[in-house]
C-alpha cells in the first residue's frame, strides 16, 4: 500500500480525464438499459399493498360472518389496491420548486457526483459544489465554464474543520434571494480503502473513517442550522455494502453502515423540525466508471504486501493474498450506468415526500441484500460464499 493511500474512487478521475467527461452527460455516453419499474416506486408500494391484502381478508371475513355481504377478498383487495396505488402515485409525484433553493453537494471529484451537481444546476437549483482539491481541479473549471451562474464551486475537504466552517459562511452569504436557508446537503464525499482488515495500515484506516464517517457527521452539524431554517433535507450517499458482507472491503462496509445508522437517528431527531433525511444506498458501481485500473491495482497490492510483517506473510501466504486482491479485478473491466443512482439522489432532493431509503441497485444486488437481511446466515453463505 503506497503512502499516498489505498485505491480510491477519486483516484480514477484524473485517469479518465476531463475530455471524457465532456462527452458523457446524463444519458450521453452511458449505456441505457431497458426501462424497468424503479425500486424506489416498488418500495413505496410494497407495504401499502400488503396492508391492502390484510385489510381485505379481515373485512371480507367480518362481512361474510355477519351475513352483511358476500363480497370476496379478491374484489376488496383490488378496490383497495387501486385506491392506494393512486394515492401513493399522487404523493410520489409531488415535487418542490428548484427556483430559489440552494443545495450543497460534497465529493464532486467523483464522476457520479460531478454529473449530479450539473444536473441539479440544469434543474434550477443554486448548487454549491464541494471539491477536495479545488485549485487544480479541471472538473471544477468545467462546471464553472459550462453551467449557469448559479453554480458555485467550493474548496471543501470534509476532514478540515476550517474549510467546513468557511464553506458554511460562504453558503450563508450566497444563498438565492429570498431563501431562508439551505435546502439540502447531499453527502457524497468518500474514500475507499481496499484489502483485508489486517493488511490496511492504520493511517489509511483513519483516513477512511475520517472522510466517510466523521467528516460527514461534522459537516452535518455545521450545516444543520441552515438546513433547519429552510425546512430542508439531508441526503447521504451510501452503498449496498452497508448490509452485505464484503471481505476485502470491510472498512467501506463499516463506514457505510455507520452512515446509515446516523441517518436513522437523525431522521427521528429532525422530524419535529421539519427536516427530511434520506439514504441512497447505491450498488457496486456507484462511480459509474471503471474506477480501478488493473495495473494500478497490482502495483498497490505489491506495495501492500511489502508492508506486511514476516509473520503475516507466513500466515496468509502469497497465493491467498493475490487471490483476494484479484477478486477486485472485475471492477477494472466494467463501465456501469450510474443514472439510477443520480435519479435517486435527485428524487431525494426534489420530492415533497422523499423515501427514507433508496436502493438504486441491480436486481441481483437487491435480492442479495434481502437474503442477507432477512434469511438465516447459512442460506446466504450457501448461495454467495465462495
Amino acid at each position: 500500500m503506497p503512502t499516498s493511500g489505498p485505491i480510491t474512487k477519486q483516484g480514477s478521475i484524473k485517469r479518465q480525464g476531463s475530455a471524457k467527461r465532456r462527452k458523457s452527460s446524463l444519458g450521453g455516453s452511458q449505456q441505457q438499459t431497458p426501462k424497468e419499474v424503479p425500486w424506489d416506486l416498488f418500495d413505496r408500494l410494497l407495504i401499502p399493498l400488503i396492508s391492502c391484502h390484510a385489510v381485505a381478508i379481515i373485512l371480507s371475513t367480518i362481512l361474510n360472518v355477519l351475513r352483511i355481504s358476500q363480497v370476496s377478498t379478491f374484489a376488496l383487495f383490488i378496490w383497495f389496491a387501486l385506491s392506494t396505488t393512486g394515492a401513493v402515485m399522487f404523493y410520489h409525484l409531488l415535487k418542490v420548486s428548484a427556483s430559489g433553493k440552494g443545495v450543497l453537494v460534497t465529493g464532486c471529484e467523483s464522476p457520479l457526483v460531478w454529473h449530479l451537481a450539473r444536473h441539479l444546476d440544469e434543474m434550477g437549483f443554486t448548487v454549491f459544489a464541494g471539491f477536495t482539491h479545488l485549485a487544480d481541479s479541471e472538473e471544477a473549471a468545467i462546471l464553472k465554464e459550462e453551467c449557469s451562474g448559479r453554480m458555485k464551486v467550493l474548496q471543501l475537504d470534509v476532514t478540515s474543520e476550517t474549510q467546513m466552517l468557511e464553506a458554511s459562511l460562504h453558503i450563508s452569504e450566497n444563498l438565492p434571494d429570498g431563501a431562508r436557508g439551505l435546502w439540502a446537503v447531499i453527502h457524497c464525499a468518500a474514500w475507499v480503502a481496499l484489502g483485508e482488515f489486517e493488511w490496511i495500515p492504520f493511517n489509511v484506516l483513519r483516513k477512511a473513517i475520517d472522510i466517510n464517517l466523521l467528516g460527514t457527521a461534522r459537516l452535518t452539524q455545521i450545516m444543520l442550522p441552515l438546513v433547519r431554517r429552510a425546512n430542508g433535507r439531508l441526503v447521504f450517499l451510501s452503498s449496498a455494502l452497508a448490509r452485505i458482507p464484503s471481505p476485502v472491503r470491510g472498512i467501506q462496509s463499516a463506514t457505510q453502515a455507520g452512515i446509515e445508522g446516523l441517518a436513522i437517528c437523525l431522521r427521528e431527531e429532525l422530524r419535529p423540525r421539519g427536516v427530511d433525511v434520506s439514504v441512497v444506498a447505491a450498488g457496486e458501481y456507484v462511480t459509474g466508471t471503471s474506477w480501478l485500473n488493473d495495473k494500478l491495482l497490482m502495483e498497490q497490492a505489491s506495495q501492500m504486501w511489502a508492508r506486511l510483517s514476516d509473520e503475516q506473510r507466513k500466515v496468509y501466504g502469497k497465493e491467498y493474498f493475490e487471490n483476494a486482491i484479484r477478486s477486485l479485478e472485475k471492477y477494472t473491466k466494467v463501465t456501469a450506468d450510474f443514472t439510477p443512482a443520480i435519479r435517486s439522489l435527485v428524487d431525494a432532493t426534489i420530492r415533497t415526500f422523499p423515501l427514507p431509503r433508496y436502493t438504486p441497485v441491480t436486481r441481483a444486488e437487491k435480492i442479495q441484500t434481502l437474503i442477507a437481511q432477512h434469511l438465516p446466515k447459512s442460506v446466504y453463505d450457501t448461495i454467495y460464499r465462495k
